[in-house]
């Protein structure tokens, strides 16, 4: 039988699990999982649609309504990409230059 006992995430130096208990220790791996998910699926999204704004370009067969929709759906797709890009680099130079560790822990522990 599994142990969630013998489990402990090390995060900040305190332990997450005790006595097979989650504690408020462990909010910020969570955290910190939940927005690497979602950094992940904003990135295969873009990737969905960037593919089928060609796949809309190549089938358009020159019509300017379809050729403009084809477009503006690829520019959507790269200006989301690039803004949550953009979040997360301003994010760990903000951790870079300040040193300070609950940048990236969403103020816990601090």
């Amino acid at each position: 039988m599994f142990q969630w006992d013998q489990i402990l995430i090390d995060f900040g130096g305190k332990a997450c699990v005790e006595n097979g208990v989650a504690t408020l220790n462990c909010i910020p791996a969570v955290f910190l999982n939940i927005i690497n998910a979602l950094l992940i699926f904003v990135g295969i999204t873009s990737l969905v649609f960037i593919i089928f704004s060609g796949y809309k370009y190549i089938h358009s067969g020159g019509d300017p309504k379809n050729l403009e929709s084809a477009r503006n759906t690829l520019i959507y797709a790269l200006v989301g990409l690039i803004v949550v890009l953009f979040a997360f680099f301003i994010r760990n130079l903000i951790f870079e230059v300040t040193q300070v560790p609950c940048v990236k822990t969403f103020g816990f522990g601090c």
